[in-house]
């Protein structure tokens, strides 16, 4: 059976199905005001089946779930989405829609920390749902949501019920989020980004523990998500959306074997590509960065009264060797907490450190955070690209002053007109011009996109002429064709300006395409390093191995 194109028309499920159809959805439209961002959406889910619907930011797949439970805010839908044993979704009042909410059909979402609760603990959010829709007693409340907890694979269920969620790591919360889902056994579970958030490792064992439980409880899951990989590994179905349009869909193999539409096989097509200078620096080439034995400490508190005389340390980096060479790209990969930030940080002359750091063959001043004329120099030679350039780059000033702010530090003899045409051949070398983008020096930074405003990060970054970028997860926050389009900017200004990066990231596709050598941190140490080739292809210690086959989909070269 080959993928079909969305047309309107309700799908039927696939021959082979795991049950009779649970959902059908036909010709739904969503609309905000006069702007209409689903438009004739029509697809089926059967009982105990995996379907993953898939595309960009702005594509409408989030939107569509929220409709279905009818959260979508004020807007105006239209439509049919009928749940087996339960009629029209759409067509129901708001007391019928309270019993299908965290009942019938229960939804994981994208950010647990703002979806949880802060003032409750793990128990009590998971109780309170049983409570509402299963009618038990205080006692037997607590005592499922513990067994739930266990059920996810929390490790001390019993503690961890009466923990709040900022005492929770990422992976636990995600488990938390999960539990709460599955309260009140659901035929649905809507799971919105769930592993976008975590670490390679946590995806995996957050997949593995959501297909061991639909196994279990036998309820269908609609996975959201940009992340063609997660769809290879746990989907039976996937369904493309485009611009509020569903444009394709099928079973999986099906479907990424021979995509049918552009748009899907655009998608497919924009996994990380490696294009970079292979050649080696000649022998004795000094590096532009290199540290021996760096340590970074946090000072903690120590309980009773030896706490009022003296503070105890958290080893965040421990031991650390390494050596960046120009025109050379090191990948720092590692789960989160496993200090690469931390590190990243200790290059910047962000924070204190002890041991031999040297950048440009230049020692930081300590305490490296003082500002001496000195360090000023070393601050110019090294430079930061953040994961999310919306928080890292000011609403409140404009193009032409974020991008020329460094200048005003570092070159504070030039004038007005002359900052303006560095910043414009700066924004120009990032592919963002005034031809195509008219007032672009007097623009805002929320009226661009994703892709975009990290290409103003990387703008800001290269004006005073960085001879090191330390790129902090730079394209975790992007699409897949976006993501794909600041790789291949950042492998070609490294090609025409010989620059060094720094790369920190837990994505082992975007270290296959961007790294000469590898860095393998975990609890602050460097477990493995060596050359991509080797640490990625022939890994050694037994953490890259796992973090290595978290990332490798089964049956996809």
């Amino acid at each position: 059976m080959a993928p079909t194109l969305g047309t309107g028309v309700s799908s039927l499920p696939p021959e082979g199905a795991p049950g009779q159809s649970l959902l059908t959805v036909q010709d739904l439209h969503v609309r905000f005001g006069t702007k209409e961002v689903v438009r004739g959406v029509s697809f089926s889910l059967a009982a105990g089946e995996k379907l993953a619907l898939v595309g960009e930011s702005g594509s409408g797949k989030t939107i569509t779930a929220l409709s279905l439970l009818r959260l979508a805010g004020n807007a105006a839908i239209t439509g049919q989405a009928l749940l087996q044993g339960r009629g029209d979704l759409l067509a129901m009042t708001e007391r019928e829609m309270r019993g299908v909410r965290g009942g019938d059909i229960a939804m994981v979402f994208q950010e647990p920390m703002t979806a949880l609760n802060p003032l409750m603990t793990i128990g009590q959010q998971i109780a309170e749902i049983l409570l509402l829709k299963k009618g038990l007693t205080g006692a037997q409340c607590a005592q499922a949501a513990i067994e739930l907890l266990a059920q996810t694979g929390i490790p001390e269920p019993a503690r961890r019920a009466n923990s709040f969620p900022h005492q929770l790591s990422g992976g636990q919360r995600q488990r938390a989020m999960i539990a709460m889902a599955l309260a009140s056994s659901p035929k649905l579970l809507l799971a919105d980004e769930p592993t976008t958030a975590l670490d390679v490792t946590l995806r995996g064992q957050i997949l593995d523990l959501l297909s061991d439980l639909q196994r279990q409880t036998g309820m269908a899951v609609l996975l959201i998500t940009h992340d063609l990989n997660l769809v290879r590994r746990f989907a039976d179905r996937v369904a493309v959306m485009e611009q509020g349009v569903l444009v394709e869909q099928g079973p999986v193999a099906e479907v990424f074997g021979a995509p049918q539409h552009a748009y899907t096989r655009r998608l497919i097509a924009s996994q990380p590509r490696r294009d970079v200078v292979e050649a080696d620096p000649p022998a004795g080439t000094a590096p532009v960065v290199q540290t021996q034995d760096l340590r970074v400490v946090y000072p903690t508190p120590l309980p009773g009264i030896q706490g009022w005389f003296k503070k105890g340390e958290f080893v965040a980096v421990q031991s650390a060797t390494l050596q960046l060479l120009p025109g050379q790209t090191l990948g720092v990969v590692g789960e989160s907490g496993s200090g690469k930030s931390t590190l990243a940080q200790a290059i910047l002359g962000l924070l204190p450190s002890t041991g031999q750091l040297q950048v440009g063959g230049q020692a930081w001043q300590q305490p490296a955070t003082r500002n001496t004329p000195a360090n000023q120099q070393l601050r110019r030679r090294v430079q930061v690209v953040f994961q999310d350039p919306f928080s890292s780059l000011s609403p409140r000033l404009t193009v032409e002053e974020i991008v020329g702010e460094g200048l005003k530090v570092h070159e504070p003899t030039l004038t007005v007109a002359q900052r303006r045409v560095r910043v414009e051949a700066a924004l120009d070398e990032v592919g963002l011009a005034e031809s195509q983008y008219p007032r672009l020096l007097e623009r805002y930074p929320h009226e661009f996109s994703g892709g975009q405003r990290q290409r103003l990060a990387i703008a800001r970054a290269l004006i005073v002429q960085a001879q090191v970028l330390v790129l902090d997860e730079p394209t975790s926050a992007l699409d897949v064709t976006i993501q794909q389009q600041v790789l291949g900017l950042l492998q070609r200004l490294q090609k025409e300006k010989g620059l060094s990066y720094l790369l920190i990231t837990h994505d082992v596709d975007v270290i296959r395409a961007m790294a000469h050598d590898v860095l393998v941190m975990k609890d602050g140490a460097v477990l493995e390093s060596g050359s991509v080739d080797e640490v990625l292809n022939a890994p050694q210690h037994p953490y890259t191995q796992r973090l290595v086959a978290a990332a490798t989909v089964p049956g996809v070269e």
